[in-house]
């Protein structure tokens, strides 16, 4: 058993001496917390709209947080910012002690993704701009909401603990997870819940996606005349093509799970000059971070190759890791069970026709929207990666998607980013907001499940023990996507909805 576990067991005594109501979650308490919910429609949809118009990406979340923070800070929550280095580190808590359940996201955008909402063809409100094409903006409402319900019902029934919510930037550059984690944040953390949007209700247990290490390799030469001295030079563009050589030699000795991509950021001037300086970027993955981490170590070596070949040296240049998300089987039971009482949105015939017509516009199996909750349990691992796998590493965490977005609609795809400000996108909100705070109220009144979740995740850990990749000194990159949106922001702005949300 963890010591942090040890804190919990204190506040378990405590519980037990409370009347049984405060004990276990009632269904007069979830009662209370999805009322909670519904008489904050507005406030929830003014709060995922805003963020999509906002479209911030990673480490510019500046209007979002701001936005997030005023509303929170209103509903009574201590909200802090910068953790870990990072401006847009959000991180709102409510209660003291323990339990302490954390609820985890994010709400950054992607580059291009700048679509007018419900338009089947492709047409960006600011044309090259970032957009939600993977409905971030969705998990503020979710998140805040189901925050705020666990805060009202836990003052109502003087409930003990915590609950907390951090919005970590930067999640589709995986870049600030592996911080925050390094930093201490979730040292006294009982337990985490990571939120996602999807086409259903879903949750599952064991690893749910790949590790995945982002690193760049800068190789320094010399400089010459390539027609006139070309023998004094050292050349730098040599040196990463014998590297991508290496590593294209690589892939045959490799296990099925790997994969390796790369990108060549700098490739040299012009032609008749060596070039001095190149770099290139590559992302390993695998099913394990052990695995991951055995890859990486030999693209170190392959450098090391192409700087004998050449006479160069380099620089290696950690830009991101995450380690396979790890979700707990005795939490996802939880939420399984809490999303199955809520159920599915009721959708309308009107949405139904918009889901078919826009799968049948993008030449995807024209099935509708969900309208039967999926199977749950050891599911296929994916081969896409999260940063917040990290945290699920440290702490017992369990992942939870709610039915917010189109089935076979692709993410990380301007068509992503059509129904992001829906009635299906506000529906799905809500009904995901009420699942997550029933889960977060168990997770706070039943010892039972949190020491079944903490037994769970003390073997997993014991097989496989968490190392950061973090480098220590590693500073996080804050100036991620700052040009990007210093030239769309201005034009961006004249699309703002300037709401002021309160939960009520």
């Amino acid at each position: 058993m963890t010591i942090r576990f040890g804190h919990y067991l204190a506040a378990a005594a405590l519980l037990a001496f409370l009347p049984a109501a405060a004990y276990a979650a009632t269904d007069e308490q979830k009662k209370d917390a999805y009322a909670i919910v519904e008489k904050n429609t507005q406030t929830i949809n003014d709060i995922a709209d805003s963020i999509y118009y906002f479209a911030e990406m990673g480490m510019q979340e500046t209007e979002s947080t701001k936005l997030l923070k005023d509303t929170m800070e209103a509903a009574g929550f201590k909200v802090e910012m910068g953790g870990a280095g990072m401006p847009t580190n959000f991180w709102a808590s409510y209660g003291s002690g323990h339990p302490y359940i954390v609820i985890e996201t994010e709400i950054d955008a992607l580059p291009g993704g700048s679509q007018t909402p419900l338009e089947f063809e492709h047409k960006p409100l600011i044309p090259g701009a970032p957009g939600h094409m993977e409905g971030h903006n969705t998990h503020g409402g979710v998140a805040t909401a189901a925050a705020f319900a666990v805060k009202q019902v836990m003052d109502k029934y003087h409930l003990p603990g915590t609950i907390a919510l951090n919005f970590g930037p930067a999640e589709e550059e995986i870049a600030s997870r592996p911080f925050i984690v390094k930093s201490g944040a979730f040292k006294d953390v009982d337990a985490a819940i990571y939120l996602h949007i999807g086409e259903n209700f879903t949750t599952g247990w064991g690893l749910q996606n790949y590790a995945a290490i982002g690193v760049q390799f800068a190789f320094h030469g010399k400089s010459s005349h390539a027609a006139v001295d070309p023998w004094d030079g050292k050349n730098a563009l040599d040196a990463l093509e014998l590297m991508d050589n290496g590593v294209a030699f690589l892939r045959q000795q490799m296990e099925p799970t790997y994969r390796i991509h790369r990108s060549i950021m700098n490739g040299g001037i012009q032609p008749n000059v060596i070039p001095d300086f190149t770099k290139i970027w590559y992302f390993v993955r695998d099913a394990t971070m052990p695995k991951a981490r055995a890859t990486y170590d030999k693209l170190l070596n392959i450098a090391k190759g192409a700087d004998l070949m050449t006479g160069t040296t380099h620089d290696v240049i950690y830009q991101a890791s995450a380690w396979p998300a790890l979700s707990n089987k005795a939490m996802a039971q939880v939420v399984l069970k809490n999303y199955t009482a809520v159920g599915l949105p009721k959708w309308s015939d009107e949405e139904q026709k918009f889901a078919r017509d826009f799968q049948k516009a993008e030449d995807k199996p024209v099935i509708g929207l969900a309208t039967t909750l999926p199977d749950v349990g050891s599911r296929p691992q994916s081969t896409a990666s999260n940063d917040s796998g990290d945290i699920s590493w440290v702490v017992p965490a369990v992942v939870y998607t709610f039915p917010a977005s189109v089935p076979g609609i692709p993410y990380h795809n301007w068509v992503a980013a059509v129904t992001p400000t829906s009635t299906i996108a506000h529906k799905g909100e809500i009904a995901g907001a009420k699942a997550l705070a029933g889960s977060v109220l168990d997770f706070m009144t039943s010892p039972d499940v949190l020491k079944a979740a903490h037994d769970e995740f003390d073997q997993a850990t014991k097989t496989t023990p968490y190392f950061s990749l973090v480098p220590d000194g590693q500073q996080p990159d804050i100036d991620l996507d700052k040009d990007i949106m210093a030239q769309y922001r201005p034009a961006m702005s004249k699309f703002y909805l300037h709401k002021t949300p309160r939960y009520n």
